[in-house]
């Protein structure tokens, strides 16, 4: 060790004695002890190396300069292979930030080394600049999974659209080897996912890209028909289309595992939405037979009209606007496959029938939550005797439930828990 580190070293080592050492040995502790002839300098790579990989970056670049051999392991390739960039700005955020020596140090020494990327910006647009200067430099990257992520709007949507398709595009071209893409709310476009397409048609099987306004339904369709490998896809409902079912349908396609669409209006009564043909959702399903198809629905009530008119396939729903009885009336027929039911709100008229029917006719269904809604105690206890044990997940809201002639507020957790073979209690609104 280097002078002047002593008081490093008096705190360092603190070594047991033979008593513990037995002890420790004993009950199965690691066989690897520290003899008062050594110390931290001479621990093995391999024990440094873990001990580095739970270390923040910070504390990872001070602990590497205690001495030379730490300083090796810190340029170790194992430690760089999994980093998460965080750009957050000082004067709009209170999140850490990676600091840009750093950054610069990455870059230069261990850009071939990273596989495993994800970029963490906030709201202010120099955050999102910082993260495509970042990208544009990595010209000698393999990386295998991207990820942008915008702890706040608009971010990524507020950088010039060409400087971020430039620099995604570098990576796009440079890695050929990417599996998993995390795009959200970004200006990508058709054009860059062709590039993509071109270079890593054969490795990529997860993509998720909710929100992305310049991506047109035949962008994404390009994705589907050139990525045989996809395995999860995420997107807002305006991409989805017969064409991609039928594409991700097709024999030469891998099972798709997972599927994600938002349903999204922000202004009420301008924005159309068609309608999937019920023989495009039975293709998908014959030829991916444990697809999860989720949907989350941010829409007024009268923009639900062109929704579960037919069968459709969907495991799980979830409604972060209200919902009409009518609408919850058609999941009942019209969603067999339903798997889990989440509802923010729905109004004051009580939901009985509607809840009755989903458990008749939705035998898959495990998980269910209700905010802002009215159900009698009675329909309540009704609808989880018809599910029983199979209710692995039930989050009622204690104000929720209304109390009737058969049962009040003190008889309903008994009588529910009964059927769900478990103790259950309604949850209750925080008081703060």
């Amino acid at each position: 060790m280097k002078r002047g580190r002593t008081g490093l070293k008096s705190k360092c080592q603190t070594f047991p004695s033979h008593e513990e050492r037995a002890k420790r040995h004993k009950w199965g502790a690691s066989s690897f002890t520290l003899t008062p002839l050594e110390d931290w300098g001479n621990l093995p790579h391999h024990v440094v190396l873990q001990i580095f990989q739970h270390l923040s970056l910070v504390d990872r670049a001070r602990a590497s300069s205690v001495c030379r051999r730490w300083n090796d392991v810190f340029h170790t390739p194992d430690l760089w292979r999994r980093f998460e960039f965080e750009l957050n700005q000082p004067a709009t955020s209170y999140l850490r930030s990676t600091h840009p020596d750093l950054i610069q140090q990455i870059i230069k020494k261990h850009a071939q080394h990273l596989q495993y990327v994800s970029f963490k910006v906030d709201s202010c647009t120099e955050s999102a600049e910082a993260a495509c200067d970042i990208l544009s430099q990595l010209v000698n990257c393999t990386i295998k999974t991207l990820g942008l992520i915008s702890t706040a709007r608009p971010s990524f949507m507020d950088v010039s659209q060409s400087h971020f398709v430039s620099a995604l595009t570098v990576v796009f071209v440079n890695s050929k080897s990417l599996s998993s893409i995390k795009i959200d709310d970004t200006p990508v476009d058709d054009p860059s996912l062709k590039v993509l397409v071109a270079n890593n048609s054969d490795t990529l099987k997860l993509l998720k890209m909710s929100s992305c306004p310049h991506v047109s339904p035949a962008g994404i369709l390009c994705v589907a028909d050139q990525c045989h490998g996809l395995r999860e896809l995420a997107l807002n409902y305006h991409l989805l289309s017969d064409e991609l079912l039928l594409a991700l349908s097709s024999e030469k396609h891998v099972h798709l595992e997972h599927l994600r669409i938002d349903v999204v209006s922000e202004n009420p009564g301008q924005t159309h939405f068609h309608t999937i043909k019920r023989s495009s959702w039975e293709a998908l399903v014959r030829h991916s037979p444990k697809v999860n198809i989720v949907m989350y629905f941010f829409l007024y009530e009268e923009e639900f009209e062109p929704f579960f008119c037919e069968e459709t396939p969907v495991t799980h729903l979830y409604f972060g606007r209200a919902v009409s009885k009518e609408m919850l009336g058609r999941i009942g027929l019209n969603c067999p496959r339903l798997v889990e039911l989440v509802v923010c709100a729905n109004g004051l008229e009580p939901l009985d029938e509607e809840l009755i029917r989903i458990a008749e006719r939705c035998k898959c269904l495990t998980a269910i939550g209700l905010g802002e809604c009215e159900v009698t105690c009675s329909g309540f206890v009704e609808f989880v005797k018809m599910c029983g044990g199979r209710l692995t997940q039930l989050s009622i809201m204690e104000e929720v439930l209304i109390p009737d002639s058969s049962y009040n507020m003190e008889q309903i957790h008994s009588e529910v828990s009964k059927h769900l073979g478990r103790i259950w209690f309604p949850d209750m609104m925080p008081t703060w």
